[in-house]
C-alpha cells in the first residue's frame, strides 16, 4: 500500500501524516509530513512502534478532520493478530493529540513494548519546497530536556526561540536516546485477557513570539466537538439549493473547510481579527488576493469574512517603498509570512507585495461589501486605506504613465505578478515569455472595476463628488484603451497581456472570463467571449481550462498552461451570468459540481486539464492544495451565479 499524507488542519495549524497516523520527516510526493505551525515544523517524527516492529495497516487513515486508523502486528493467516491497535490524532489550536488504545486479542495475560519515536526538526517551510534552494542558519541550536512525563525540543538562533512539548497519559516509563535527534518515548502495557488499555499523547507547538496561554486539548474527541462546533456555525443558516443537492453539499463542504482555514490576523487599531488563510500545505497563511476573493464569494452568505479581512489587509497596506519586498505606498499586501527565514530576511515574505492585483481587489472588495451592508462606518473608517490604493494604481501601478496597471518580474519573488504567478503562466501561444513590463488583462478588468465602486463610495460614503466624477473618467478611459489594445480583431478574443513594447501576448487563456466578471468588455465583445470559453478546446467538461488546448504553449499538468482552477471558473460563472450567458454560466457550473461530487463534495485548489470525453473522472493536479480558501468559496459564488438550476 502506498502510504499517503492526510491532511488535519485548525487555523494556523496542520498535521500531514501518513496511512498508518505516522510522521516521517521524509518527503513523499508534493510535500514533507509532519507538524507545522506558523511556517515551522514542529514534529518531523512520530513513529509508533510495538515490540520494536513497525504494524501493519488494517484500515488506514481516511480523509477528514480527525485521523483514525487501525493497526495490527505483522503475521499470516495461520497467526492471528496478538493485539489491535486503535489510534486517533486530531489537530488544535498550536497543538496535537493523539489515543492509542490497544486491545489484547489473547485469553491470556499480554506484555508488550509501546513506543512513540518523536522529533522536532524546526525546519522553515521554504526549506521543504522542492526548489533546490539552500539556506544558512548561522548559530542555530536545537536541544532536548526530558521531563517527568515527556520530552521538550527546543531551538534557537539569535533572538529566535521555539519549542515543541510532548507529554503523555499515562507518563513513559523512559525516554531513549536513538541516536539521532529523535527520542523514544516508551511504555510496557500489561494486558488482561481480552483486556484494554489507552495512551493519550499530546503535543504543544510554542512557535517564537507567541505568548499565548494556550492548553493542549484533553483528547482527539474534544477537538472534535470544537471543529464541529466550529463548521456547524459557518454552514447553519445558509439556504441551500433544495433542487440540487449536489451544489449544496458543496457549498457545506465549503463552509466547513473556511471554518477550520480562519487564521489570526490584526486591524489598524491593533483589533484581533480572523481571517481565511490561503489553504493547506504550503500556504497557511494570509495572502491578499486570496482572502479577498474568498471573501467576494462569500459576500453573499458569510460576509464577516469581508468584514475582518478589508481591516486586516488595511493594516498591512505600503505606507513607504521596499526593493526586496516590492512595497510602494498604498499598495496591498501579497503575503505574509511568520517563520524563522522571513524574521531574518531570507526570503522576502515577511511582508511581501509582488502583487498587481490585490490592491484593485481590496477597493472591490470593500465597495461590494459596504453595498450589501450599508456599513458607511467602515466605509469612512478605510477612506484613507481606499484613497492610498487609488493612489497606488494611478501612481507606481502605472494606470496614469502607462494606461494600465503594470508589474516587472522580481528576481528574489515572483515573475509573475497576477493571479497566474507561476514563471511561465504569462506567454504567447507557442510558450515564449514577454520580458520588461507586463500587462496582464485580468488585472486591468480589476482596476476599473474597482476605479468605479471606489467612486460609488466617494459619492455615497465620503461626499467627494469631484473624486468620483475623477475615477468614473479614469475608468471610463481605461475601458476604450483595453478593447483598442488588448483586441485580437483576428482571433476575436482578448490578450493575455501586453508586454513592454505593447505588443498583444496572444495566448488564448481563460483570464479573458475575468474581464466578463468585472464588467470591462462591451455586451457584443462579452458574449463572443463568454461563447468561446465554452468551446471545446477551452472547456474541458470539468471547467475551463487555464490555457485552450491545441496551443504549442498548452500542457495539461502545467500549473496555469492548461490546468482547470475552481476559482477561475467561479470568476468566470459569474462573468457569464453578468451578461446574460446563462446557459453557458450553468454549463460551466454543473462541471465543477460534478468534479466536487467526484471527491467527497470537495473542490482542490486545481485540476489536470484533461477532458472529460477520454477521461469521465477528473484528474487530480500533483501537486495542489489540498484545502484552498478560493476553492472552497467557489461553490457559494456559483450559488450566487445560477441559484440552485
Amino acid at each position: 500500500m502506498t502510504d499517503r499524507h492526510h491532511l488535519l488542519v485548525h487555523g494556523a495549524t496542520f498535521a500531514a501524516v501518513g496511512d498508518r497516523g505516522d510522521i516521517s520527516g521524509v518527503r513523499r510526493g508534493s510535500s514533507p509530513d509532519g507538524l507545522f505551525v506558523r511556517d515551522a515544523r514542529h514534529l518531523s517524527r512520530w513513529q509508533l512502534t510495538v515490540d520494536g516492529a513497525v504494524p501493519e495497516v488494517l484500515t488506514p487513515v481516511a480523509d477528514g478532520d480527525a485521523a483514525r486508523c487501525v493497526l495490527v502486528p505483522r503475521g499470516g493467516r495461520q497467526e492471528p493478530p496478538a493485539h489491535t491497535l486503535f489510534r486517533e490524532q486530531a489537530v488544535g489550536d498550536s497543538s496535537f493529540v493523539e489515543s492509542v488504545r490497544v486491545t489484547s486479542n489473547r485469553p491470556v495475560p499480554t506484555t508488550l513494548r509501546l513506543a512513540i519515536t518523536a522529533d522536532a526538526d524546526f525546519t522553515d517551510q521554504f526549506e521543504l519546497r522542492s526548489d533546490h534552494r539552500t539556506y544558512v542558519k548561522a548559530g542555530a541550536v536545537r536541544s532536548r530536556q526530558v521531563m517527568d512525563d515527556g520530552i521538550e525540543f527546543a531551538y534557537r538562533r539569535a533572538e529566535w526561540r521555539s519549542c515543541t512539548t510532548i507529554t503523555a497519559d499515562p507518563a513513559p516509563e523512559a525516554v531513549e536516546e536513538t541516536g539521532t535527534g529523535a527520542r523514544r518515548l516508551v511504555w510496557t502495557l500489561d494486558l488482561e485477557p481480552h483486556g484494554t488499555t489507552e495512551l493519550v499523547l499530546r503535543v504543544m507547538a510554542r512557535p517564537h513570539g507567541d505568548k499565548r496561554a494556550l492548553r493542549v486539548p484533553r483528547s482527539p474527541a474534544s477537538v472534535n466537538e470544537q471543529l464541529l462546533a466550529l463548521e456547524g456555525g459557518f454552514v447553519e443558516g445558509v439556504a441551500f439549493p433544495t433542487g440540487w443537492p449536489e451544489l449544496a453539499a458543496a457549498c457545506a463542504r465549503g463552509l466547513a473547510d473556511l471554518a477550520a482555514l480562519q487564521v489570526a490576523a490584526t486591524g489598524p487599531d491593533g483589533e484581533e481579527l480572523r481571517v481565511p488563510a490561503a489553504g493547506a500545505p504550503w500556504f497557511l497563511t494570509l495572502l491578499g488576493r486570496d482572502a479577498l476573493l474568498t471573501a467576494l464569494f462569500a459576500l453573499p452568505y458569510r460576509p464577516q469574512l469581508a468584514a475582518a479581512t478589508l481591516p486586516a489587509l488595511a493594516a498591512t497596506q505600503a505606507t513607504r517603498a521596499g526593493v526586496s519586498s516590492v512595497a510602494q505606498p498604498g499598495k496591498i499586501v501579497h503575503e505574509v509570512r511568520h517563520g524563522e527565514l522571513a524574521h531574518f530576511g531570507q526570503v522576502p515574505f515577511r511582508r511581501y507585495y509582488g502583487s498587481v492585483d490585490a490592491t484593485p481587489l481590496f477597493l472591490i472588495l470593500l465597495g461590494a461589501y459596504v453595498e450589501q451592508s450599508a456599513d458607511a462606518g467602515l466605509a469612512r473608517r478605510l477612506e484613507p486605506h481606499a484613497r492610498a490604493a487609488i493612489g497606488w494604481m494611478l501612481d507606481h501601478g502605472g494606470l496614469t504613465s502607462r494606461g494600465y496597471l503594470v508589474y516587472r518580474a522580481d528576481e528574489g519573488g515572483l515573475a509573475n505578478q497576477n493571479w497566474k504567478d507561476s514563471p511561465g503562466a504569462i506567454c504567447w501561444s507557442d510558450g515564449t515569455r514577454p520580458t520588461g513590463a507586463v500587462m496582464a488583462a485580468g488585472a486591468q478588468g480589476y482596476a476599473y472595476d474597482a476605479l468605479r465602486r471606489t467612486a460609488w463610495l466617494a459619492r455615497t460614503a465620503w461626499a467627494d463628488e469631484t473624486y468620483a466624477a475623477l475615477l468614473e473618467q479614469a475608468a471610463a478611459d481605461l475601458r476604450d484603451r483595453f478593447q483598442r489594445d488588448f483586441w485580437m480583431e483576428g482571433r476575436s478574443f482578448p490578450a493575455l497581456a501586453l508586454d513592454g513594447e505593447g505588443r498583444q501576448v496572444d495566448a488564448l487563456a481563460s483570464d479573458a472570463g475575468h474581464l466578463l466578471w468585472s464588467g470591462l468588455l462591451d455586451k457584443e465583445y462579452g458574449e463572443v467571449v463568454g461563447r468561446r470559453l465554452l468551446e471545446p478546446d477551452f472547456f474541458s467538461g470539468w471547467g475551463v481550462r487555464t490555457l485552450a488546448s491545441g496551443q504549442s504553449a498548452y500542457h495539461p499538468l502545467s500549473y496555469h498552461r492548461g490546468s482547470v482552477w475552481p476559482h477561475d471558473n467561479a470568476l468566470i460563472t459569474l462573468g457569464l451570468a453578468r451578461y446574460g450567458l446563462h446557459d453557458e454560466a450553468r454549463t460551466v457550473a454543473h462541471a465543477l459540481v460534478d468534479a466536487a461530487t467526484a471527491a467527497g463534495h470537495r473542490l482542490p485548489e486545481v485540476l489536470a486539464g484533461y477532458g472529460r470525453g477520454t477521461h469521465p473522472e477528473p484528474v487530480p493536479y500533483p501537486h495542489a492544495c489540498v484545502r484552498e480558501s478560493r476553492s472552497a468559496a467557489a461553490p457559494l459564488a456559483l450559488l450566487t451565479a445560477v441559484g440552485g438550476a
